[in-house]
């Protein structure tokens, strides 16, 4: 619904209101959350728009960045919008998704502190992350909650030639 339209229906207005206070900034961070179930691995989300900084997400300290063409419906998301009217925008990802997970919130809490003090918005040190892998949109993999069992069980399963039939492939990101 964004950037809204003040004249137009309520919702359009709440969210013209709610732009207008958020935009302008050099910076914009929000928590998001996959429309699909699933546990996924804590990553940074960027669409190419012509103005993503890739090279100022790798400061969050995440295990990946995820670079993503937008869709036709994009353009009405807060992300998309803050990006065409000049704003860097990054949506930071956790492992859950239906419920908060304390641990994996905590740790993305930590990941945007961490993002705000290499930029030097505020003061605050801790342990700065990973190097963070960039993926492009086309290769996001769907994360193997069994990813350990499988992969113990690789060998076992390659010795036995298709006699394994629980092994799947690793997966990163559901799509």
């Amino acid at each position: 619904m964004f950037p809204g339209y003040n004249k137009g229906e309520t919702t359009q207005r709440i969210a013209s209101g709610v732009f207008a206070e958020i935009s302008g900034y050099e910076y914009g961070i929000q928590f998001a959350s996959n429309y699909i179930p699933g546990e996924f691995v804590p990553h940074v989300r960027i669409m190419t728009t012509g103005y993503e900084d890739v090279e100022s997400a790798k400061s969050f300290g995440l295990p990946y960045i995820v670079l993503r063409n937008p869709h036709p419906y994009d353009t009405t998301t807060l992300h998309y919008n803050w990006q065409i009217w000049e704003t860097k925008a990054y949506s930071i990802f956790t492992n859950q998704t239906e419920t908060i997970d304390q641990k994996g919130a905590t740790e993305a809490v930590l990941n945007v502190l961490n993002f705000l003090a290499d930029k030097d918005i505020i003061e605050f040190s801790s342990h700065k992350g990973y190097i963070s892998s960039i993926i492009n949109d086309l290769r996001k993999i769907k994360y193997s909650r069994n990813f350990s069992k499988n992969y113990r069980n690789k060998k076992n399963c390659q010795k036995r030639r298709n006699s394994c039939k629980y092994f799947k492939s690793i997966r990163l990101f559901h799509r």
